[in-house]
C-alpha cells in the first residue's frame, strides 16, 4: 500500500533498504556534498571579514544563502548516516526481537526525510527556490463560492504553517454576506514559489450549500494564483502612465486608524489588466510600495508564463494555460473526498485536508510535472 510521502510500505526491509540506498545515490549526486560544503565554507569567510554587515542588504542575502545551503547539507549528512547506522540495526533486530520496533522507526524516519530532501530535485524553474505571493479569488457559485474562497485561503495558509512558512495577509476583500471575493498573502521560505506551484489553478467545491433554506447540493469554485517574489526585478518595467491607483478605506482588521483613512491601495496596470491592492499596512505609502512589488511579482509570472507557453508551441506540445483550468475536486455530499484529476491522488478524509495537510497532492504534482511519475488519465 503506497503512503503519501511516496513510500510503499508492503515493501520488506531488504527491498526498503535497498531502495534507500538508490535515492541516496541519486540525491548525493543532485546534491553534490563536496561542492555544497565549499560553498558553506566560502559564505562563511565572507562573512567573517571586516565590514561585511556595512550593507544590510548584501549581508543578509549572504546570510541566508548561508543558512539554507547549511540546513541543506547539515540534512543530507544526518540522514547518510542514520542510514548507514541501518544496517546494523537490521541484524540487532535478527538477534532480538524487541528491536524490532525501533527498526521500523528507524526506517521510516530515514524514508520520510528523505523523501523530503529529494524534493529538492523536484524545483527546476528559475523563481522555484523563492517566496511566493499567493492570491485566491471566489468563482462561480454567488455565496458560497465566496464561503469556499475563505476556506480555500485557510487552508492554504495553514499549509503554510505546517511547512513552517512565514505568512502575511496582504489584503482581504469580503464578500457581500461571507466569505471573501479575493485575498492575497505572502509566502516566505525555502522553495515557496516552486511548491505552490502545484496549487495553482480551480479549486472545486461540491457541498449542501450552508446558504441554502432548502440546503441543496451546490458546486462552488475558487480559483489560485501565484506569482514568484524576487529580490531584483530591474528588467519588469512599468510606465507610471499605465497605472490607475486609486486609494480606498481599507475594511477588515487593522484597528481604528485603518477604517478611518484612505491608506487602502489598489493599482491597476492597463496594458496587462492586472490588478493589485494592499490594505495591511498602516500608511498609504507602505500599502502602495508593497502593492508595486505584487504587480512586479504578477508581472514577471506572465512573463514566465508566456514565455513557458511559447516552448510548448515550438516543440508542438498542447498546453492548457487557461487560468480555469480544474485541478481539484474536495466533494463533502453525498460523500467524502478530495481528488486532484491531474495525478488521480485522493483522499478520503476531506476535513484533514482543508485544516491543511496537502503534501501528498503537492508531491504528486511535483512529480508528475518533473516527468516521474504517471500523469491522471
Amino acid at each position: 500500500m503506497s503512503t503519501g510521502d511516496g513510500w510503499d510500505k508492503s515493501e520488506t526491509i531488504p527491498q526498503r533498504l535497498s531502495a534507500i540506498r538508490e535515492q541516496l545515490e541519486l540525491l548525493a549526486s543532485y546534491l553534490d556534498p563536496a561542492a555544497l560544503r565549499e560553498r558553506v565554507a566560502a559564505l562563511e569567510a565572507e562573512m567573517g571579514e571586516p565590514g561585511f554587515w556595512d550593507n544590510q542588504t548584501a549581508a543578509a542575502k549572504v546570510n541566508g544563502e548561508h543558512a539554507k545551503a547549511s540546513r541543506k547539507l547539515q540534512g543530507f549528512e544526518q540522514l547518510q548516516a542514520d542510514a548507514e547506522d541501518l544496517d546494523a540495526l537490521v541484524e540487532m533486530a535478527a538477534e532480538d526481537p524487541e528491536m524490532a520496533g525501533e527498526l521500523a522507526e528507524q526506517i521510516a524516519s530515514v524514508e520520510t526525510r528523505l523523501a523530503a530532501l529529494e524534493e529538492e530535485r523536484l524545483f527546476s524553474g528559475p523563481y522555484d527556490a523563492g517566496d511566493a505571493l499567493v492570491t485566491i479569488n471566489a468563482g462561480a457559485g454567488g455565496t458560497d463560492a465566496q464561503d469556499w474562497a475563505e476556506m480555500v485561503l485557510r487552508m492554504e495558509m495553514r499549509w503554510a504553517d505546517k511547512r513552517g512558512f512565514d505568512v502575511e495577509l496582504l489584503e482581504v476583500s469580503p464578500g457581500e454576506e461571507a466569505g471573501i471575493k479575493s485575498a492575497t498573502f505572502k509566502v516566505t521560505g525555502d522553495n515557496a514559489y516552486g511548491l505552490y506551484g502545484a496549487e495553482k489553478g480551480v479549486h472545486r467545491l461540491v457541498r449542501l450549500s450552508p446558504f441554502d433554506s432548502a440546503n441543496r447540493r451546490q458546486t462552488s469554485f475558487a480559483g489560485l494564483e501565484v506569482a514568484p517574489i524576487v529580490d531584483e526585478v530591474d528588467d519588469v518595467e512599468i510606465e507610471d502612465d499605465d497605472l490607475q491607483i486609486d486609494t480606498y478605506r481599507a475594511s477588515g482588521a487593522g484597528g481604528q486608524h485603518v477604517n478611518k483613512t484612505d491608506s487602502a491601495v489598489r493599482i491597476t496596470h492597463r496594458p496587462s489588466g492586472i490588478v493589485v491592492q494592499c490594505q495591511n499596512e498602516r500608511s498609504q505609502t507602505q500599502n502602495k510600495l508593497t502593492a508595486m512589488g505584487m504587480l512586479r511579482a504578477k508581472l514577471l509570472e506572465q512573463r514566465e508564463r508566456e514565455r513557458q507557453e511559447e516552448i510548448a508551441r515550438e516543440k508542438g506540445e498542447a498546453q492548457d494555460v487557461n487560468f480555469g483550468s480544474q485541478i481539484r475536486s474536495y466533494v463533502l455530499h453525498p460523500y467524502t473526498m478530495v481528488k486532484d484529476h491531474r495525478t488521480n491522488h485522493e483522499m478520503g478524509d476531506a476535513q484533514r485536508v482543508l485544516d491543511g495537510d496537502l503534501d501528498g497532492f503537492v508531491r504528486a504534482e511535483l512529480l508528475r510535472t518533473a516527468g516521474t511519475a504517471t500523469p491522471a488519465s
